[in-house]
């Protein structure tokens, strides 16, 4: 039986649609603390977290992702699958003015994802609305290339169910709960988007489980592949 999906509206904006999460007392804290970019902001939550995601505020597969750390001599930045090292922030600043000045970006707190055979794991969940309602067309982990931080396929990333991912990154003890737990975020979090943009048809959400085990929300596409 063929079911329609709606195309529904198209949002590009991962900070709105952050902003619009962060409305919602009992997803904040699935979100990664995020900030606009800036030299300044940069600083700050490097001091604070010691790691951080830089990427930009429309894209999508994982492009023009940067992943920077705070280190004992200074600073490093890995992009793709080439890290960087310098001794100053000033240093850093500068390495980083030259990526990201053709875009607007964001930086999140980066998170220390479970992994597979030392390999990063997350998860995409998909979401689409049909005359029936809203329904599940996927929910599957990726495991990122070795020597990548980004999990996405098109940067060589490997698919596996949920399950195998959650299986072979947590145990067998935790796939059962933790796919529960993305289920109902899913839910609670396209209430929240559909009621701030109307319209919307189909969400695809990047969600992740850190080593403890926590499941954290990256963000949210309108576009899903």
């Amino acid at each position: 039986m063929f079911i329609q999906v709606y195309q529904g509206r198209q949002l590009a904006s991962k900070w709105a649609k952050t902003e619009a999460l962060l409305s919602e007392r009992s997803i904040v804290p699935h979100i990664p603390p995020t900030r606009k970019y800036s030299p300044g902001q940069l600083y700050s939550m490097l001091q604070q977290h010691g790691m951080v995601v830089v990427k930009p505020i429309v894209g999508t597969g994982g492009g023009g992702v940067i992943k920077v750390v705070r280190e004992n001599s200074g600073y490093s930045h890995t992009y793709r699958n080439k890290t960087y090292r310098v001794g100053s922030f000033q240093a850093l600043a500068q390495a980083l003015r030259s990526r990201t000045r053709k875009r607007r970006y964001l930086i999140q707190k980066g998170i220390h994802l479970a992994t597979v055979n030392g390999r990063p794991i997350d998860y995409r969940v998909k979401y689409v609305k049909t005359h029936k309602g809203w329904e599940y067309r996927a929910l599957v982990g990726r495991i990122a290339k070795r020597g990548l931080f980004v999990t996405n396929l098109s940067q060589g990333g490997d698919l596996v169910s949920a399950s195998q991912g959650i299986r072979a990154s947590l145990g067998s003890a935790y796939v059962k709960e933790k796919k529960a737990q993305m289920r109902a975020l899913t839910v609670l979090s396209t209430r929240v988007l559909e009621r701030k943009f109307p319209g919307i048809g189909q969400l695809g959400f990047d969600y992740g489980i850190d080593r403890q085990g926590k499941i954290w929300i990256f963000e949210v596409n309108t576009r899903p592949h």
